[in-house]
């Protein structure tokens, strides 16, 4: 067997794996609910928790587009996910992990947002700095685990409100998780992918994955801070990402 077809073998393998890990993850939370095994708030955050650490296979992909195709494919799933959809698995998660606020959208805008954000950080660094998967990994993983922890200690364990205009409330609680968990996320993003598989990304030294992850949590906390409950799936990863990279660059 030549090289190439090692290597595509290698992909289409990990590609399957991938995307059934995800459908795993999506189809599990809604056949719960639909069970009345757990409720909607624990479906939809199941999802969100999980489903999007398939993106930790995109630096093991030869060709890493495929990360690209995995992200489209899930994010056109997720747009016509809606309660009027004619596919009744598409209908069954919308009404699995639907929110209130996206009745008038009539689709799953938070989600949708989510799948949109992994798809723009992986098109932009596959396309332009494939060496440097560590940077949209970590504000994914900050978007997916430490929104999430954040929201769940907020709502559960929160009795300091943080009271702004421009939002809905946050509690000072669930903003200290928001940051140390985004800064143990961009410490395990930068170190696994930086130090501990050099052949493929772009090395960095501790002082470097130390104060990365460090700055990476300031501004994921804040940014989630200041954006409207809606949005921060988009905000978050995407703010926090551009400037913690742009910031390398000077």
């Amino acid at each position: 067997m030549s090289y190439i077809e090692e290597y595509l073998l290698h992909d289409i393998l990990l590609l399957l794996l991938t995307y059934a890990y995800v459908m795993i993850t999506i189809l599990i939370p809604v056949q719960l609910k639909k069970r009345d095994k757990i409720s909607k708030f624990a479906a939809r955050k199941t999802v969100h928790l999980l489903a999007g650490l398939s993106v930790l296979s995109t630096p093991f992909f030869v060709w890493p587009y495929w990360a690209v195709i995995i992200a489209g494919s899930l994010t056109v799933l997720v747009f016509f996910s809606s309660k009027e959809s004619k596919i009744k698995q598409l209908k069954d998660l919308y009404e699995s992990i639907g929110e209130e606020e996206e009745e008038k959208v009539g689709y799953l805008q938070g989600p949708f947002h989510y799948c949109i954000s992994i798809l723009i950080l992986v098109t932009i660094f596959v396309v332009f700095a494939p060496h440097q998967l560590y940077f949209p990994i970590a504000g994914i993983l900050i978007m997916i685990i430490a929104d999430t922890l954040a929201s769940v200690i907020g709502k559960r364990f929160g009795r300091n409100h943080l009271k702004l205009r421009w939002t809905s409330r946050r509690t000072l609680e669930g903003s200290l998780t928001m940051f140390i968990v985004s800064f143990l996320l961009a410490l395990g993003s930068f170190y696994y992918f930086g130090m501990c598989i050099p052949l493929t990304q772009i090395h960095l030294d501790w002082d470097k994955i130390f104060i990365y992850s460090l700055v990476t949590g300031i501004l994921a906390t804040f940014i989630e801070l200041l954006s409207p409950s809606t949005w921060d799936d988009l905000t978050v990863p995407l703010g926090t990402t551009a400037i913690i990279f742009l910031l390398t660059l000077i």
